[in-house]
């Protein structure tokens, strides 16, 4: 193998590797005797296949291959010859006027990883807005369980519809006054006030009381998911069957009992560790943001062209997303536009972010443990079905970079965790609400891409820059937020709206910590139930 470096420029390194055919034709002989045996011809028993039989069989395959691991040995060599450290898969090209039987002649073209110094850790100053649990809060919430467990008592017949009341209704959709594909169901329970289904449903069923017959006319909402109703004029024929009203339980010791607990002490005590855990999620999400601000203002290095334009394309396709849900997506995505360049900006201090972390970790012995790795290992086989959990376990450990995206989230958060441990922190009390607006006060530049060790440099960045005033640029609340959830459709009344909408993109302040300190955008109604499943 020869190598001439045809470019160092910057982060920038190419280079011409010839592979000898004599190398080639070694590796082909090679297989030639791994094979033979168990090669099977008539007229010769097995394993007494001359080679030369062997390589007429079989050559063609024998010499792609060959070929193919001649090149991945030489650019493993190359890297490792130059300790190169690659910051995305090399660039390779085979010169077209090559035959087997003559050298080969590669063109490897690259961006390394910049030289940063080692970062100083000391000197770090954090403010901590910690947030009390007040009583009024638990029992707001134990309130909400009673009212969810509510059993549903039927009004007197008298009894006018009115918000808050769950009306069981039968009901036939028309268009055109043609009944329409999976527009009509039974004993359909819909709650006045609740915004379940599209604009206009649920408020023309105020005041109708049991028995009653009414037909009311709506219009689907454009971006409404089934195209075919889209911005459609429809009607429909409703028959009230019964008008209920949830009957809320006594807040006691019996009412806890009822949910498996000891009592009511135990019910506010668990409660009041939930919503613990979410303000420490908040005082988390404000702290981290004020340390990579920090950091982010005492470095500045070149990072690879190639990472950041990855990491662009992910917020740009994501914004795309976003502003396709706006009322006026054309308007969102004309002001996108005109901010593309901020959105680059936000790249770049993403992947430099990202770089110096794992520069620190890596420097200050920060690891994720065998069993810290198998434990992430069997909590993301979960979500797969039974049969398939083992394949994925056995994907992750043989495949370094789907090990090394799994191990991304769990190696920021422990880089995280060692630069507050250094840092000087001042407690300060607050609000919710305080503590809330402080971290949607912040600049809000995107999570950085942490390259943990043997990461391959390709994680799922799907969070979104914080609000300043284009739609597409949404406020976002910190949260340990599921993944995004697709619309769930219901097959027994199709103008229903879609839930409140779950978290588009995960968000954290770091590119790495896909899975473990998302921040999800608010909640909203969307105009309607997407019969197709949301992109993310």
């Amino acid at each position: 193998m020869q190598t001439v470096e045809t470019l160092n420029e910057g982060l920038k390194r190419a280079y011409t590797v010839t592979i000898t055919s004599k190398d080639i034709d070694a590796r082909v002989e090679k297989e030639v005797a791994a094979i033979a045996p168990q090669v099977r011809m008539p007229g010769f028993r097995p394993g007494k296949v001359p080679a030369n039989l062997v390589k007429k069989m079989h050559g063609e395959s024998l010499q792609r291959d060959a070929l193919n691991s001649s090149i991945q040995d030489s650019i493993q060599k190359l890297i490792a010859d130059n300790k190169l450290r690659p910051a995305m898969q090399p660039s390779v090209e085979l010169d077209e006027g090559f035959e087997f039987g003559k050298d080969a002649e590669i063109k490897v073209a690259l961006e390394v990883l910049p030289e940063i110094a080692a970062p100083s850790v000391e000197g770090l100053k954090l403010e901590r807005l910690t947030v009390e649990v007040a009583d009024a809060q638990v029992d707001e919430a134990a309130g909400r369980i009673a009212t969810q467990q509510g059993a549903l008592e039927e009004h007197a017949a008298s009894h006018k519809a009115k918000d808050g009341d769950t009306l069981s209704i039968d009901f036939v959709g028309k268009i055109d006054g043609e009944a329409f594909e999976g527009g009509s169901a039974e004993d359909v329970k819909l709650k006045i006030g609740a915004g379940q289904f599209i604009p206009g449903f649920e408020e023309q069923l105020a005041g109708v009381k049991k028995g009653e017959e009414k037909v009311i006319a709506v219009t689907f909402p454009e971006d409404y998911g089934a195209a075919h109703l889209a911005g459609k004029e429809a009607t429909f024929d409703i028959t009230v069957k019964a008008i209920l009203n949830a009957d809320k339980p006594k807040l006691d010791d019996d009412f806890a009992k009822s949910l498996g607990l000891e009592g009511l002490d135990k019910l506010k005590e668990l409660l009041k560790g939930q919503i613990e855990q979410e303000h420490n999620g908040l005082t988390r999400t404000y702290m981290k943001r004020k340390l990579l601000d920090q950091l982010a203002a005492s470095h500045d290095f070149d990072v690879p062209p190639s990472m950041v334009e990855a990491e662009f394309n992910q917020i740009w396709a994501q914004l795309q997303h976003e502003a396709g849900h706006e009322e006026d997506p054309e308007a969102a995505l004309a002001e996108m536009e005109a901010e593309k360049e901020d959105y680059r900006g936000i790249a770049v201090r993403r992947v430099r972010l990202g770089l110096l972390l794992s520069e620190i970790g890596q420097a200050n012995g920060v690891v994720v443990s065998e069993q810290e790795m198998n434990r992430l290992i069997m909590q993301a086989a979960q979500q797969y079905s039974p049969q398939d959990r083992e394949r994925f376990v056995q994907y992750v450990r043989q495949d370094p970079m789907a090990a090394a995206q799994l191990r991304a989230p769990l190696y920021e958060d422990k880089v995280v965790d060692f630069l507050f441990d250094k840092a000087e922190i001042t407690d300060r009390a607050v609000s919710r609400e305080e503590l809330e607006a402080a971290i949607e006060a912040e600049d809000g530049d995107l999570k950085p891409h942490v390259h943990g060790p043997g990461c391959g440099h390709d994680h799922d960045h799907d969070e979104k820059p914080k609000a300043k005033k284009a739609a597409a640029k949404k406020k976002v609340e910190a949260d340990d937020a599921a993944p995004a959830a697709e619309a769930e459709v219901a097959e027994e009344a199709p103008a229903k709206k879609a839930p409140a909408k779950k978290a588009a993109a995960k968000k954290s302040e770091t590119v790495a910590e896909d899975a473990a300190a998302e921040d999800k955008p608010k909640a909203k109604k969307a105009p309607a139930k997407k019969a197709a499943a949301k992109a993310e």
